[in-house]
């Protein structure tokens, strides 16, 4: 999903989305049953669009696995194009570790806890079709999951 605009965060402290790796995955893969949900968030907000940096080795096998490496190199061109901005995340490693610990029945794991920590920083919006995981996160009011479930 090639886009043309930077995102920065002068916006006078707007919230942002953060994308997990499900967003990024159905946003790239047009066949994905969430492919149009997703491009449809991200159409209905101005952004900006945070990656997760502990997010990019997860997506970028998964794209390369199952995409190829032409899809992968559409990715890396949105991210250096400033299309989505990645955030490193190491002022939520300490965030990123209680979440990790809380929710180990639910083997959150590292990255899923990283997406959340950074959302929590940034206005709590985070595109995901996991709800598995981040529905429970969400249900404790920590973080809005888009789009929203339906049920």
């Amino acid at each position: 999903m090639q886009k043309t605009r930077r995102h920065g965060f002068a916006s006078a402290g707007a919230p942002v989305i953060t994308l997990d790796t499900t967003a990024l995955y159905a946003l790239l893969n047009r066949r994905d049953r969430a492919h149009q949900a997703a491009v449809q968030a991200l159409e209905a907000d101005p952004g900006p669009y945070l990656v997760p940096a502990a997010t990019l080795g997860e997506i970028a096998f998964l794209v390369e696995d199952r995409l190829g490496v032409p899809v992968l190199d559409l990715l890396l061109a949105d991210l250096e194009s400033g299309a989505y901005t990645i955030d490193c995340g190491e002022t939520d490693l300490a965030r990123t570790r209680e979440l990790v610990a809380r929710y180990a029945d639910l083997s959150l794991g590292f990255v899923d806890a990283a997406v959340i920590a950074c959302a929590e920083r940034s206005g709590g919006r985070v595109l995901t079709f996991d709800l598995r995981d981040f529905g429970v996160v969400a249900a404790e009011g920590t973080i809005t999951v888009l789009p929203a479930p339906t049920q």
